[in-house]
């Protein structure tokens, strides 16, 4: 009896990271001279991030600096989804950053479509915020695993319970 092989694409991150790149990006933002005056906050949110700052400049030199801290903590630029700046109380400027988590419904189908089409000895499953590929063949699982690294999603896939 031959066994059947599976593993999970997911898009999440590790909100301890995450929460770590913020605290570095405060840490930093508090210290250098253009940045340290305009009271910039970085709140965290369930799932979101709200940043509150002087101007529009300084909004623009704080996206850099959280941007950068969140790549050197491991975790991808696409989970960030900034939204319009808007204008807030006394002058100052406020940005809220949607965190994305889980693949869209619609993505998922496409994924699973492209899967189908592509790997006949495979069968994807749809299953809430995350798509099951089983296979009898470990070579066709990472198969599957290459050719969808190979290409630009506009969420962050991760390969998980590989088994």
């Amino acid at each position: 009896m031959a066994a059947t092989y599976s593993f999970d694409i997911v898009s999440d991150f590790d909100t301890q990271e995450l929460r770590n790149a913020v605290d570095q990006a405060m840490r930093e933002i508090n210290t250098r001279y253009d940045l340290k005056d305009t009271r910039t906050e970085i709140a965290i949110e369930k799932d979101r991030l709200v940043i509150n700052t002087a101007s529009e400049f300084t909004l623009s030199a704080v996206r850099d600096l959280l941007e950068t801290r969140v790549v050197r903590r491991g975790l991808s630029l696409k989970i960030l989804d900034y939204q319009e700046p808007e204008n807030a109380s006394g002058g100052r400027v406020r940005q809220v950053v949607l965190l994305r988590r889980g693949i869209p419904e619609d993505l998922g189908r496409q994924l699973v479509k492209q899967i189908r089409a592509e790997f006949k000895k495979v069968t994807p499953q749809i299953q809430g915020d995350a798509i099951r590929v089983s296979s009898k063949s470990k070579d066709d699982l990472q198969a599957v695993i290459q050719h969808l690294r190979g290409q630009d999603f506009p969420v962050a896939l991760q390969f998980v319970n590989y088994r």
